[in-house]
């Protein structure tokens, strides 16, 4: 008798590939909570802007000779910069703003630096071409002060030099700093290299304790706040995507108090209760979450939660840009065993390293599975099984316990499942 299947598309990159997997093993698909009924993008953006809490309108706090910037997102993140420009362009006029004044900076941290067709593609080519568009450069940064977690406060000069300094991002969970969004543009966003450093040198101190995604308490949002102020970030304005990457909702003003209702969204449409599994398959929900390993880590961590000790994880991910960062292959190479990285992460914090830990980490508690465009030696020194298929990861899992339990999560870069 034919065994009764279901079929799950998984984004893979910027395509679909497909999963059949017997109903009788299928758990649950774990999916976030979207609304049905959505206003349109625009007004969503524009109701925010009108209302924001904590703050004066922009229109308000800006004149004809304040210098403005406006910080965005770089190409690793998923925000819809070129949908959130023309209302807040529109704003600074109000009140008086001259494009001439206005500087749109990209967020880098110590990504790579963006081509112009990116650039370009981010923002949408007539405010490209009309409004003054430059990359943070981490070399050149001014020195403002020091956080109470010993974080050297050093920000980009065009930034520091502003009058006023706005933000832009995306609220989503972070392993590290809880959510994205809020004061993040500033620390690590346009932050100097020793800043950032000393930023992520605090996550070798807990990342072995419970897990911070979807914590606002999280010690590195405080530590991203505490350098917000000090640099003078003035207001922000945030979206919250769903899966399809349409904004679901805003928050703007404050960047505390904006940020707080960006997070309520966010956990009431991605926090999905669930009874851990003996198997997750994770989607990283494709392109720009999966356009490298560096990246695609994000949605593993997700899962763990979804997962009993000592089951199994596949993960879904293209990462057509190999590893992302040249520390996490040479971790990768140096560090032949999952405890030989987190031993060596215990007493020796680099940035990049860390995504070596967190996976070492994950793989000594899980099975790990990949299914992605990287080589099979590379996809191995980080701890993977690399499967050609996500159909071939599903039956290695059968073949080991032909009643496992699975769950299958398509969005995994932005839903967190939380214990029952």
């Amino acid at each position: 008798m034919k065994t009764n299947t279901k079929t799950i598309p998984l984004a893979f990159g910027s395509g679909v590939v497909e999963l059949e997997i017997p109903e009788k093993n299928l758990s649950s698909v774990i999916l976030p909570s979207e609304p049905e009924a959505r206003e349109d993008e625009i007004s969503i953006i524009k109701k925010a802007l009108l209302n924001p809490a904590g703050s004066k309108r922009l229109s308000e706090l800006v004149g004809p000779e304040s210098r403005a910037v406006i910080i965005v997102s770089d190409i690793t993140r998923p925000t819809p910069s070129a949908k959130l420009l023309p209302p807040l362009l529109g704003e600074l006029r109000l009140g008086g703003a001259r494009d001439e004044n206005i500087t749109i900076v990209f967020a880098l941290g110590l990504h790579r630096r963006q081509t112009e067709e990116e650039c370009r593609k981010l923002v949408g080519d007539e405010i490209y071409e009309s409004i003054r568009c430059i990359q943070h450069d981490r070399e050149k940064c001014r020195r403002l002060g020091e956080t109470s977690f010993g974080t050297p406060v050093e920000v980009f000069e065009e930034v520091a030099a502003a009058d006023l300094i706005i933000g832009t991002g995306t609220v989503e969970f972070h392993y590290y700093a809880g959510y994205g969004g809020g004061g993040k543009c500033i620390l690590p966003g346009v932050s100097s290299e020793r800043a950032v450093l000393s930023f992520h040198g605090f996550y070798s101190k807990l990342f072995e304790s419970e897990p911070l995604s979807g914590r606002v308490d999280s010690p590195a949002r405080q530590n991203i706040e505490e350098a917000a102020k000090i640099a003078g970030l003035a207001f922000i304005l945030n979206v919250v995507i769903n899966s399809r990457k349409e904004i679901v909702a805003a928050a703007a003003g404050d960047f505390i108090q904006a940020h707080r209702k960006g997070a309520e969204y966010v956990d009431a449409m991605y926090k999905v209760p669930v009874e851990p599994a003996d198997a997750v398959i994770v989607s990283c929900g494709g392109f720009p979450k999966d356009i490298n390993l560096y990246q695609a880590t994000k949605a593993l961590e997700n899962a763990v939660p979804a997962v009993k000790e000592g089951g199994s994880i596949v993960l879904v991910a293209e990462c057509a840009e190999g590893l992302g960062d040249e520390v996490y292959e040479r971790w990768s190479l140096e560090c032949k065993t999952p405890d030989e990285a987190v031993e060596k992460f215990r007493h020796c914090f680099e940035f990049g390293g860390h995504k070596s830990a967190i996976v070492g980490k994950a793989a000594g508690q899980f099975k790990l599975y990949m299914v992605s465009k990287l080589s099979e030696d590379i996809s191995r020194s980080t701890y993977f099984i690399p499967m050609e298929s996500v159909q071939k990861a599903l039956d290695a899992i059968l073949a080991e316990n032909p009643d496992a339990k699975i769950h299958v999560m398509p969005d995994g870069g932005w839903t967190l499942p939380v214990r029952k």
